[in-house]
């Protein structure tokens, strides 16, 4: 029960950080490319960190885990330390890159999906389906056109975090209500 609750936590974190993050780029679009690329190098690093246990449990749990959900871990844990020791090249990963972070990402949440449905139920499970599917839309959009990701990258990255951030607290609250 420690174990979940400590999961619980850090997507609570997660969500609260993604909520407060998009807040802000959604606020403040023309400093994505600049100064917040260490956050978002420190938002990728505490995404992987959340995903690699994510494996972990289910591995412990069930005898298999999902992956993807490993693999999309250590890539956005090795993103956040990338960008974190060259800050000025996070500029450049947030308008090229970021597109292909939201595709891992979301990939990484609809494995997660039957976990999801099993641990929160119907409408955390509905809510996460619609939200990735659309990221998976986004992340191709944002790929096939650098310019439209460059122009736009403040606004949608912005509404696109808030709305990560309020599935993480979705799901973080469901774990901790049902452990306590």
């Amino acid at each position: 029960m420690k174990k979940g609750r400590v999961l619980g936590i850090v997507e609570l974190i997660l969500g609260i950080l993604l909520i407060l993050l998009g807040l802000f780029t959604f606020l403040h679009p023309s400093s994505v490319l600049g100064g917040i690329a260490a956050v978002y190098g420190a938002i990728a690093l505490i995404t992987g960190i959340a995903d690699i246990v994510f494996y972990a449990k289910m591995e412990r749990r069930t005898g298999f885990g999902p992956v993807v959900s490993l693999v999309t871990g250590i890539l956005s844990v090795i993103a956040g330390i990338l960008i974190l020791f060259n800050l000025s090249a996070g500029a450049w990963l947030v308008a090229t890159l970021f597109p292909i972070w939201f595709l891992a990402h979301c990939i990484s949440r609809l494995a997660q999906l039957p976990f999801t449905r099993m641990t929160s139920g119907s409408a955390a499970f509905w809510f996460s389906l619609v939200l990735n599917i659309l990221g998976l839309v986004l992340g191709v959009l944002l790929l096939a056109n650098p310019v439209l990701s460059i122009l736009s990258s403040g606004w949608i990255i912005g509404a696109y975090l808030i709305a990560l951030g309020m599935d993480s607290l979705f799901y973080a609250l469901s774990l901790l209500s049902s452990r306590l």
